[in-house]
């Protein structure tokens, strides 16, 4: 169980720092009106997911 919460935040962190770089790609919206504006990022939640869903195919794999 310690492992893989350790792999867990691991994940995490590394799904943190890339979400910063790829923040604006193509597919993701953003509607501005006066003071408000609201972020849609749907081709990054996109391309998390698959990412996720790769990981831990490959980790199940394994046990």
């Amino acid at each position: 169980m310690n492992r893989l919460l350790i792999v867990a935040g691991i994940i995490l962190i590394i799904i943190g720092l890339v979400g910063t770089y790829i923040g604006k790609l193509p597919g993701d919206m953003v509607w501005k009106k006066g003071n408000t504006t609201v972020y849609f990022p749907i081709m990054t939640s996109i391309i998390i997911s698959v990412v996720l869903s790769l990981i831990f195919m490959i980790i199940g794999r394994f046990k």
